[in-house]
């Protein structure tokens, strides 16, 4: 018998021949052998990047040596007017700062605490709920933002400003371009970044609103009379090495990541989860059964286990940051492969999530695979190690609550016209959204 061919260490792709594809849609120019190939090599006269899939590479960079592969620059360098120096762009010591002052908020009771807040959105999220044919990524889209302003900053979305924020998030996360020009180049500071004209206003809007709320809530906070939510929270909690807490400007830049991170993932999430639900009627029937026995408090949780399960397939299928992007600090070797420093490192949960040499029927919804043994390192919905999002277990109640009230009132159906196609802005959402037809149970 003919011994069988030794695997390749790592697929080489050919980034050019991908280039305008990657930059309209960076899931459909993905080749289909990455689904198999634990890494993959690209290179252009600029740089390196690889893709890795190895769960053992993924270990090395994620949870073992994250010092080693700080977060690249180039690739948040589109959202730097946004985001300024939030803990999503940091590294080293300004990121270890940040996150001391944040992860006490999102720590134990927290949770149980955010618990009303949330019920309450998607209680509004049922009575907003249209019926006929639904764009629930509307829906879901503005389900998350109800949710991010009530725990962060105790306000429903139909507050004035809040709507303001919304809406401008809205233009922005359309505009933002996928990749830039710094995510090719090293540019150097004094270098114009070509940022779209819409979405440099976008940003200054939603920052202004911002900042003008993070105003508010400090006067509140100096005068004794502010709410015990997120944001008063991190704004009152100082750094336990240093002893200064956020200023201003500090608070504003991680606003704009909580909403980016709290409101983007959880509306993407939502949205393909009910998607799944009506492709798969009989699972959406089961979960509107368990719903039946949601109660008023923090405890009904616990027993809704198929539908925190439909939500992490959902997670897992359809990844809300379908690319982590992380850079090496010097000389590396992946795979029998000599990796120069400043290489890019991609851990894309979008082939993770659904590589055939980790997870059986990978591309099938299943969510009743989550009673059982899950591939180690082959799901990173909310990344992991200590850059994991500190909101994951907040991410998880949101979505699981929110289905819940959702199915429970109302039946999803699919629109055989109108199958959606995944795209990456932000987020993974739909090309041209997510339309189901919606009726009362």
């Amino acid at each position: 018998m003919t011994p069988p061919k030794p695997e390749p260490r790592a697929e080489r792709v050919s980034l050019w021949g991908h280039l305008r594809a990657f930059r309209r849609d960076i899931l459909s120019a993905q080749p289909a052998r990455l689904y198999r190939a634990w890494m993959a090599e690209f290179r252009t006269p600029f740089f390196e990047s690889y893709l890795c899939n190895d769960p053992a590479l993924v270990r090395r960079v994620l949870d073992e040596r994250p010092q080693d592969f700080p977060k690249s620059d180039r690739v948040t360098e589109g959202l730097r007017p946004l985001l300024g120096r939030s803990v999503f762009v940091t590294n080293g010591e300004e990121w270890l700062r940040q996150r001391r002052i944040i992860d006490p908020a999102f720590e134990g009771g927290r949770l149980r605490e955010a618990f009303p807040a949330i019920r309450a959105a998607a209680e509004a999220a049922v009575a907003r709920m249209g019926t006929g044919e639904v764009e629930v990524e509307l829906a879901a889209s503005h389900a998350a933002a109800d949710v991010i302003f009530r725990t962060l900053f105790s306000i429903p979305i139909e507050d004035r400003v809040a709507q303001a924020v919304f809406h401008e998030f809205r233009a922005y996360q359309r505009s933002a371009p996928i990749l830039n020009l710094g995510a090719f180049l090293r540019l150097p500071p004094w270098v114009p970044r070509l940022h779209r004209g819409a979405t440099r206003r976008s940003a200054r809007v939603i920052r202004r609103l911002i900042e003008g709320l993070t105003a508010e809530r400090a006067a509140a906070i100096a005068a004794g009379r502010a709410p015990q939510d997120l944001a008063t929270k991190i704004m009152t909690t100082p750094d336990p090495v240093t002893g200064a807490p956020f200023g201003t400007g500090e608070m504003v830049d991680q606003v704009a990541i909580f909403f980016l991170a709290g409101h983007e993932t959880s509306a993407s999430a939502l949205a393909w989860a009910l998607y799944l639900l009506a492709t798969h009627p009989e699972v959406q029937e089961r979960v509107a059964a368990e719903a039946q026995g949601l109660r008023p408090e923090f405890g009904v949780v616990g027993s809704l286990r198929l539908t925190r399960d439909v939500f992490r397939e959902a997670l897992r299928l359809y990844p809300p940051v379908p690319m982590l992007v992380r850079e090496t600090a010097g000389e590396e070797e992946f795979r029998g492969r000599q990796v120069k420093r400043g290489a890019q490192v991609v851990i894309s949960p979008w082939h993770l999530h659904r590589h055939e040499r980790l997870w059986e029927r990978p591309d099938a919804f299943d969510p009743d695979r989550w009673s059982g043994a899950v591939p180690q390192g082959g799901y990173l919905p909310f990344s992991r190690g200590p850059r994991v999002c500190p909101g994951a277990g907040f991410a998880m109640l949101e979505g699981t609550l929110m289905l819940a009230h959702l199915v429970r009132a109302f039946r999803f159906e699919a629109l055989p016209d109108r199958v959606p196609v995944p795209v990456a802005h932000l987020t993974v959402r739909a090309r041209d959204g997510i339309w189901l037809r919606v009726s009362r149970r």
